[in-house]
């Protein structure tokens, strides 16, 4: 697929929202976790094959997606009689930084932009993964989509984070690896929306037909700016 590549003009943004899990941080941690270890021992409780037990729950996985209940802990702890949160925490060895996350975000901070994560993580999970990676010192703010109230597949969404942080639609910055969620974005207003095309470190690049794409934040970074 041809790539639509991203066109930057940093004078013209002040304002930079990332996502967390895929843009961030590598998915390969949650595909695991969800796909594997879970059923894993949701299949040991229920005397289940972990094939059988990868069939029910993706199903029910799917349902859910693009809602509240997707990534909230809670409701999967008491949804499938599992610790979640503490499974998590069994397996935070896999949680891995991208490659070059931290040098974008010290960009970013050298040229004076407001950086936030804005995240439809669980509470949690972001307490796990911010324990992890101490990624949290980098960002003026960490949103979770609890605390709006929303998933970021909604459009309403941006409005109400308006009332959390302030930003200003034509001056800010996305970058997530969720079609839906940029979609959203675009939907609401927001300009520079930017596609993240290689999530997983152990799925291959798949570019976006619609918005411009990355695989790695030094595209975002001026060649002269780059050690």
């Amino acid at each position: 697929m041809e790539k639509i590549n991203p066109v930057v003009d940093w004078s013209t943004i002040d304002t930079v929202l990332l996502d967390m899990d895929g843009t961030l941080l590598d998915r390969h941690f949650d595909d695991y976790f969800w796909h594997q270890y879970v059923p894993e021992h949701f299949g040991l409780k229920h005397d289940l094959d972990t094939a059988e037990a990868q069939e029910r729950l993706l199903a029910r996985f799917k349902q859910q997606q693009g809602t509240l209940s997707w990534t909230d802990l809670d409701y999967w702890s008491d949804e499938l009689g599992l610790d979640i949160p503490a499974l998590k925490s069994r397996v935070e060895a896999l949680i891995r930084i991208h490659p070059y996350v931290i040098d974008y975000l010290k960009y970013c901070r050298g040229i004076g932009k407001r950086l936030y994560i804005v995240t439809n993580a669980h509470s949690k999970t972001l307490e796990i993964k911010m324990r992890k990676t101490a990624l949290g010192e980098n960002f003026d703010r960490i949103v979770c989509a609890e605390e709006v109230g929303l998933a970021k597949e909604d459009p309403r969404f941006w409005q109400r984070l308006k009332k959390i942080i302030p930003y200003d639609d034509m001056n800010t910055l996305l970058a997530d690896d969720n079609e839906a969620v940029l979609a959203s974005a675009q939907k609401h207003g927001i300009k520079h929306l930017i596609y993240v095309a290689r999530p997983s470190s152990k799925l291959p690049i798949f570019y976006s037909k619609r918005f411009p794409s990355i695989v790695y934040f030094n595209e975002l970074v001026p060649a002269r700016q780059q050690a």
